[in-house]
């Protein structure tokens, strides 16, 4: 009976894998955990074993490729060896197999499952098609958009050729590894004439990423971020094993790249397009059902409401110190550093500061105990036209000013273009959402569950203050004031921890004195 191996899962945050090398090869007779290829990801290279004994009857995918896990790249007939009782056989069975094995994968064509986008996810729902039956599609190309409990993402296809069928409609929710589609096979009969232009889009990416005659070695993320962002990989260091470029080794060197200046004369002219005021949607008696995402938010704000008692303390900071230096410091910042200079950054130094002081609010309450987390996981709220997502930078605590703008901004950005991975959206243990940016004074948020608190962001205005000097002199001045409102879990956080918190945050913005790089 035929076994299928497939790409294996390496790591909870690794979801492809490269097929370096094959040390069997059709025909070849193979025991069971006897290496059978190598792979490498971005975080191990390793020999993958047959996960039975047979022969080696077809491989699928070639040396060099790039797929996703649970991938079929090989197929092993345990039942091949036994065809020995008739010796005229085997001379024809080498001649069968090594000739049929192209046009099988022609034949059959590729299936395209779920991926699994996380430990703890099991289903996804498919919100769009962006290919329909007859479409070509080049490998690495968005193929569909899902949504999980977790994240909303572009799924690349698997491989160039045609999408010969859609088995999973939109909307529908089926279970990971589930097959919703098929690339090539029945309908490829007339690619004959195609056949030309097919192998030319898989060639193209492998010519330019050679160094000194070597590949380049990098994932379909990486890809693709270097085509939309015009970057020729060979320029680029690799961190990763054996060279391989890594997503940080990409986004390290867009934001350290020199910008081009042709830019800069294109911008005008597209901000005037822009001043139409825009237009009042019409009012309408429908009833829409709830998108996958938003259906889970509202889950979990009822969920929390329901195990959490909310209290919230509103606190009033003087960031007039904070915005005369971004003011004086934002363009010789963002040259250098490659990212604009913005107030969140700022706010998050400060509050990653007091949750050292104040590991009470870092913390979680889980089955009757208290759990100190031993590291700071910033979540940062993502307002997106389709719900709210909010993706993690983590061990915040270790990392200086500039990185942690990059990072932020980073996360930001891919979260409005649906590019964040699984592990980029859980495990948070200190949210910071920014209601301010549509004019709040200040907002009172429902905490993002198992964490205990969660700061909202007022929005940023110049007003009269009342100043005292240090001889008890009073008086008025113009400064920029912003509110803070801290809702906490009282099951472990009480008023008087809350207060220190706000003390030692309010003091950190208001006594600015560190570098920012």
């Amino acid at each position: 009976m035929p076994t299928d191996v497939v790409m294996p899962q390496m790591g909870e945050s690794i979801f492809e894998g490269t097929i370096t090398k094959w040390l069997k090869k059709a025909g070849d007779t193979v025991q069971k955990d006897e290496p059978l290829f190598e792979i490498s990801t971005d975080k191990v290279d390793a020999e993958i074993p047959s996960p039975v004994a047979g022969t080696l009857t077809e491989i699928k995918c070639a040396e060099g490729e790039t797929v996703q896990i649970n991938t079929v790249v090989a197929v092993i007939d345990g039942a091949a060896p036994k065809s020995k009782s008739a010796p005229k056989a085997q001379p024809a069975e080498p001649k069968v197999v090594a000739p049929e094995a192209p046009p099988q994968v022609v034949a059959v064509g590729t299936e395209v499952v779920m991926p699994q986008m996380g430990e703890s996810i099991f289903e996804g729902t498919i919100t769009k098609w962006l290919k329909k039956v007859g479409d070509a599609v080049q490998r690495d190309e968005p193929l569909f958009e899902i949504s999980t409990d977790k994240v909303d993402a572009e799924i690349p296809s698997p491989v160039a050729g045609i999408l010969t069928e859609i088995k999973v409609g939109e909307g529908e929710t089926v279970e990971i590894n589930t097959v919703v589609a098929v690339i090539g096979g029945a309908s490829s009969k007339s690619e004959s004439a195609p056949k030309a232009q097919s192998p030319a889009p898989e060639v193209a990416p492998s010519t330019p990423p050679q160094v000194d005659g070597k590949r380049v070695r990098s994932s379909p993320l990486v890809r693709r971020i270097a085509k939309e962002k015009n970057i020729d990989l060979r320029q680029v260091p690799g961190t990763g094993s054996a060279g391989r470029i890594t997503k940080e080794d990409i986004l390290g060197y867009v934001s350290t790249a020199p910008k081009a200046g042709s830019t800069a004369p294109q911008a005008p002219q597209q901000v005037k397009p822009k001043a139409e005021p825009p237009q009042p949607k019409a009012l309408t008696g429908e009833v829409v059902p709830l998108t996958k995402m938003r259906a889970i938010i509202a889950q979990r704000m009822v969920e929390s409401k329901r195990i959490s008692p909310h209290v919230h303390s509103v606190y009033k900071i003087d960031m007039t110190r904070i915005v005369r230096l971004r003011e004086r410091e934002k363009a010789a910042f963002e040259q250098c550093n490659g990212v604009k200079l913005t107030y969140m950054p700022f706010i998050a130094v400060a509050a990653i500061e007091a949750l050292r002081r104040f590991p009470i609010v870092n913390a979680s309450l889980i089955d009757n105990a208290i759990h100190y987390h031993a590291n700071i996981n910033l979540g940062i709220a993502v307002a997106l036209e389709w719900g709210l997502i909010v993706p993690v930078v983590r061990q915040s605590e270790l990392r200086n000013f500039v990185s942690l703008s990059r990072t932020i901004n980073d996360l930001a950005g891919r979260a409005r273009t649906k590019k964040l991975s699984p592990d980029e959206v859980g495990g948070s243990t200190f949210t910071l959402t920014n209601s301010g940016v549509f004019g709040d004074e200040f907002g009172t948020p429902i905490i993002n569950q198992p964490e205990s608190a969660i700061l909202a962001i007022g929005a940023l205005k110049k007003e009269p203050v009342v100043l005292t000097d240090a001889e008890g002199n009073d008086t008025i001045a113009i400064r920029s004031m912003q509110h803070f409102c801290l809702g906490f879990d009282h099951r472990l956080i009480d008023g008087a921890d809350a207060g220190k918190f706000m003390s030692e945050f309010k003091s950190t913005l208001e006594n600015w004195n560190r570098e920012i790089g």
